[in-house]
């Protein structure tokens, strides 16, 4: 069975966890992160809008985007370092949601963690991504809870 695990900051760990509890040996398992475009292009834009004027090499959009992705390789290697077994490592770049539901199509099982108010059970626990991606998975999904 393929088994993709999302991770995310705040999550990774008890994403892993749910994983490496509830896969066997002979799943391949792919942990991915996705890194959101949001940031590093509402740093571009303030740079281009108010600072940027004939300077492109000081556009702080290029550095954000840089340091996004080296934090996303850290994260990918200590969710594998986590997981203690061979795991493929996926980055991908757009709005979490809908690329956490494309990289599923073909999965066995989706792994990912309530990411929203975890002093209420129900609908506010999750995120407005978790729950889109709870809402449209084209396979099951095993939603656990991030460790306290």
């Amino acid at each position: 069975m393929i088994v993709l695990v999302w991770i995310n900051e705040g999550t990774w760990r008890a994403a892993v966890d749910a994983a490496r509890a509830h896969t066997g040996a002979g799943d391949e398992i792919t942990l991915l992160y996705v890194t959101g475009d949001d940031v590093a292009e509402a740093a571009h834009g303030a740079f281009v809008g108010l600072l940027g004027r004939g300077h492109p090499e000081r556009d702080p959009g290029d550095r954000v985007a840089a340091l996004s992705a080296s934090a996303a390789a850290e994260l990918l290697e200590a969710a594998a370092g986590r997981l203690d077994r061979p795991a493929t490592r996926l980055r991908a770049r757009g709005r979490p949601e809908r690329e956490v539901v494309r990289a599923a199509e073909g999965a066995g099982l989706l792994v990912c963690a309530r990411d929203g108010d975890r002093r209420r059970p129900g609908p506010h626990s999750l995120g407005p991504a978790t729950r889109f991606v709870v809402d449209h998975a084209p396979c099951p999904v095993l939603l656990v809870w991030p460790e306290p």
